[in-house]
């Protein structure tokens, strides 16, 4: 299983909007990609950073929706975001709600 990481800085006051457009907008078009397995979302105290975590069920899956629908996300998101979220990518190593134990060496 493989693992997309996205850092955001959220406009002020936003985190409604944010969380309207990642329910009603974003999931949605997740569940359509090829490979997506789930997501979580998380605001900081405060509501100026998020943190999303796809997960993905190989890299492959993972690196096509970055080239093609993670852009249709940005823009969805971009009333609400203060500059350009980072990506970071991770092999999953384990989980306990998707039952997955250690794929790559430690």
């Amino acid at each position: 299983m493989y693992a997309r990481r996205v850092s955001i800085t959220l406009k002020p006051n936003s985190v409604p909007d944010f969380t309207k457009l990642i329910d009603n907008d974003v999931i949605p078009m997740l569940r359509r990609q090829k490979g997506f397995q789930d997501e979580f979302t998380f605001v900081a105290p405060g509501g100026s950073k998020v943190l999303a975590i796809s997960l993905w069920d190989t890299r492959q899956s993972a690196e096509a929706y970055n080239g093609g629908a993670f852009t249709e996300v940005t823009k969805i998101l971009s009333n609400v975001v203060e500059g350009t979220p980072t990506v970071e990518n991770y092999e999953v190593a384990s989980s306990t709600c998707h039952k997955i134990a250690a794929t790559v060496p430690v």
